[in-house]
């Protein structure tokens, strides 16, 4: 019996852990500073934007932790001179309208933008790499 307990102490005790670190790591997330090349995207400039070439829109909220996780990878892609997409964000607290038009249920959400059509959608965290291998994939 007793062995069985401490195995639930132990389980309980990781669990607070990850979700301290969880915690911390978006905590740390929230002071990043969001890079220059990010264009923040509203209704009156969001086609132009996007009208030409490749674009990465990251659909989020000030509130939301995970988009708050995304800023770092998304200033990593915006720097990088190597990659051939554009970033841009539309804060769906503001911009109700875009958000219902793309049928934004769930943030963070990204699209790719090709030409002024959208060719790819992720949901959720994704890492620099899955997002820039489906930004490859739409490339090719």
């Amino acid at each position: 019996m007793s062995t069985t307990l401490l195995i639930i102490l132990i389980a309980v005790v990781v669990v607070l852990a990850l979700f301290g670190y969880g915690a911390y790591a978006t905590k740390k997330a929230a002071n990043v500073k969001k890079s220059s090349k990010i264009k923040v995207l509203d209704k009156k400039n969001f086609k132009l934007a996007t009208r030409k070439g490749l674009m990465l829109v990251d659909f989020w909220a000030s509130w939301c932790n995970p988009c708050k996780m995304m800023i770092p990878v998304l200033n990593d892609i915006a720097e990088d001179k190597k990659n051939q997409v554009a970033v841009g964000k539309v804060n769906v607290e503001y911009q109700k309208q875009l958000a219902s038009q793309y049928q934004i249920r769930n943030i963070p959400t990204l699209i790719l933008f090709q030409d002024g059509k959208e060719v790819a959608r992720m949901v959720g965290f994704k890492t620099k790499r899955a997002i820039m291998k489906q930004v490859k994939e739409v490339a090719s």
